[in-house]
């Protein structure tokens, strides 16, 4: 009786020992949804690489780099050249006009507004060909300006006359005159050759020598 005791005794210490020893042992790491194993730990010596890592520094710029060619400077301004540089001006000049019955020949003021002496030139003609006033008469009010240069002292001008731009003696004499006076006002102009649809001819209508060219000591 006392041996079989001591037997249950001795099979109840091994269970115990047994039950112990797997107590002990490290239970294993649970699987993830979907069987898929949990990643590795990284090591210490991966971690520090990785957290030493610094971000690339931002090139400084360079002070005396050049601007690339396309670059626009929005500061740059009209060089003299540029016709937007070009401001027009005003002048007061007399003008030259006959009264009604073509007596004699009669200044007036008019105003022009030029940005170059050929356009200086060509208002005035254009003045010419226009009175503001019923008591004088425009002596060139219809003849046609074709074209008008001014070089080296010289207007030449390009005219078409219409048959209704015709006058008798004296309103021709009074024309040529009154273009004389009024461009010849201004000291840089010398001399005017006046051609008719392009070509020099003898009369303007007939009447008078027209010279090639009219200058300031010949002038009427």
């Amino acid at each position: 009786m006392l041996n079989k005791k001591m037997g249950l005794i001795g099979i109840a210490s091994a269970l115990l020992i047994m039950l112990a020893g797997c107590g002990g042992k490290p239970s294993a790491a649970p699987a993830n949804e979907g069987g898929i194993s949990s990643p590795a730990v990284v090591s210490g010596a991966e971690e520090d690489t990785e957290g030493s890592a610094q971000p690339a520094a931002s090139a400084a710029p360079d002070p005396t780099a050049q601007p690339t060619a396309g670059t626009a400077d929005s500061t740059a301004e009209p060089s003299p050249g540029d016709a937007t540089s070009e401001e027009k001006q005003s002048k007061s000049i007399d003008v030259y006009y006959t009264d009604p019955q073509m007596m004699d020949l009669k200044p007036a003021k008019a105003t022009i507004a030029y940005k170059n002496d050929t356009e200086k030139y060509t208002e005035a003609f254009k003045a010419l060909q226009n009175s503001d006033n019923a008591d004088l008469i425009s002596l060139w009010g219809k003849m046609e300006l074709k074209s008008l240069k001014f070089e080296n002292g010289q207007i030449v001008m390009d005219i078409h006359k219409p048959a209704e731009a015709q006058l008798g003696a004296g309103g021709e004499s009074f024309a040529l005159s009154a273009l004389t006076k009024t461009l010849f006002q201004f000291p840089e102009v010398q001399s005017i050759e006046l051609l008719v649809d392009g070509e020099q001819v003898e009369s303007l209508m007939g009447h008078a020598d027209l010279l090639h060219p009219m200058t300031r000591d010949n002038s009427q």
